[in-house]
């Protein structure tokens, strides 16, 4: 695979950041920092949001925890098991709305099925570990090569995806996971309904008034549908894997280089940071 050629976040050019309606950012190593939330992430999402911006995690993370994050954090909507639903909670109305791509039935098949083949990943990859996130999880099932466990080599994680793909499953590589689930959706599919179901938006139409920002192979159908999708630094470590790449790559790592992104933003709308 040719490596991408990533340009620097200067580049962004500031009418583009002018122009933007929202923002939709990875968690995991995007957001967070060795696994926190930082208090200059978290900073950065709300002044966003006051901003009048519309701020939009996708993540690989589970339904339990997805939950929480609707209704606690300063954030309009969240997609979350890598498409697989989106939550979007009404403040006014106290009220939080769930949006499945499968409906229940399908969804309790499919687990059926991920419960087979969790046994055999764990009997042919050594070293790997499920998720500890696992029990929280509507749709898919989360296959753990360095979060918990000992940071597994990459013919290891190759390994796990090829066991779910010849299982007819889908695999994403995320930073700390292999995601698998039954169904051809991905981050972007949800993302699409979110956005039309949510806030009556076409994002087709829109998506130059939109930026992404992740850090990993799971988020390439983001990185390659936004003209100004972004990286944060260590979307280096995956420059390889990328099957699409992001447009621009911040400065800094993970939440720090949310937070550049945050900034540069509201620079460029001349709000004060």
């Amino acid at each position: 695979m040719t490596q991408p050629d990533l340009r620097p976040i200067a580049d962004f050019p500031a009418s583009a950041r002018r122009a933007l309606k929202g923002v939709f950012a990875d968690i995991d190593d995007t957001l967070t920092t060795e696994g926190r939330l930082t208090a200059e992430a978290y900073a950065a999402m709300e002044r966003l949001q006051r901003a009048g911006l519309l701020v939009v995690p996708i993540t690989g993370r589970p339904a339990g925890w997805c939950d929480h994050f609707a209704r606690m954090w300063p954030i309009d909507a969240i997609v979350g098991e890598n498409g697989a639903f989106y939550f979007h909670y009404d403040r006014n109305a106290r009220k939080l709305t769930k949006r499945f791509i499968a409906d229940k039935s399908e969804r309790e098949s499919n687990r059926r099925r991920l419960s087979t083949l969790r046994q055999q990943i764990l009997d042919e990859v050594p070293g790997c570990g499920i998720a500890s996130d696992q029990l929280y999880r509507e749709a898919d099932l989360a296959i753990d090569f360095c979060e918990d466990v000992d940071r597994l080599p990459a013919e290891s994680v190759a390994k796990i995806v090829n066991l779910f793909e010849a299982a007819g499953a889908t695999a994403k590589v995320s930073s700390i996971h292999v995601n698998g689930w039954f169904g051809s959706y991905d981050k972007l599919t949800m993302t699409r309904i979110a956005m039309a179901e949510c806030f009556g938006l076409d994002l087709d139409a829109e998506k130059a008034h939109f930026t992404f920002v992740g850090d990993s192979p799971n988020d390439a159908p983001m990185f390659g549908f936004f003209p100004h999708s972004v990286g944060v630094a260590n979307v280096r470590d995956f420059e390889a894997q990328l099957p699409a790449a992001p447009t621009y790559v911040t400065e800094a790592a993970c939440g720090a280089g949310f937070a550049e992104l945050a900034t540069l933003i509201l620079q460029a709308a001349e709000v004060p940071t």
